[in-house]
């Protein structure tokens, strides 16, 4: 069963406040190829939506006179580990199972490894995650500045909810079946 859906989550101001300063069209784009991965990877739909549409909500903008610097960015970055405790801390006001807004922050907090001086070992919903945002991403980050409006947004995001929706019922009725 789902607790929040995405068009919950977009719903919120602060949510749509940081989902549009990353990059709203980027969030959208990842949270569908996560679905398609999800589905392929025997991962759990909605908890992969969820992480892939808030994936980069810790992003701060870094700029050197007046101009977005991307290696400044790329030096200092620590966008995971800010966008899984907002993330977190949004999931569970909106209700979420702790658990899943728990498992959904630590996908988001390993989604990279920008930040990470070694290697992460990642659990199937991170690795999702993490190809996710990688199949959607540009050279110089020109991915976060694809333009999709505020009404196009929600349409895929209540299109993305419907299949995530389709898929739970699917896998729920698997597992009654076996």
């Amino acid at each position: 069963m789902r607790h929040v859906t995405l068009s919950d989550i977009y719903q919120l101001p602060f949510a749509r406040k940081y989902l549009k300063r990353a990059g709203l069209a980027h969030a959208i784009t990842v949270a569908r190829h996560a679905y398609y991965f999800a589905i392929e990877y025997s991962v759990n739909p909605d908890l992969a939506t969820k992480a892939a549409l808030l994936h980069d909500i810790g992003h701060y903008t870094w700029y050197r006179n007046g101009k977005w610097d991307y290696n400044l960015y790329k030096q200092n970055d620590i966008h995971a580990i800010k966008g899984a405790e907002r993330a977190h801390k949004m999931l569970i006001r909106l209700g979420e199972d702790p658990v899943g807004a728990k498992e959904i922050a630590v996908a988001i907090l390993f989604h990279t490894d920008s930040y990470f001086l070694g290697t992460v070992n990642r659990n199937a919903l991170q690795e999702v995650v993490a190809m996710a945002d990688e199949a959607d991403e540009e050279p110089g980050g020109n991915h976060h500045y694809k333009v999709i409006s505020d009404q196009e947004a929600a349409s895929a995001l209540s299109d993305l909810d419907q299949l995530v929706e389709q898929s739970m019922t699917t896998q729920e009725e698997w597992q009654k079946s076996v």
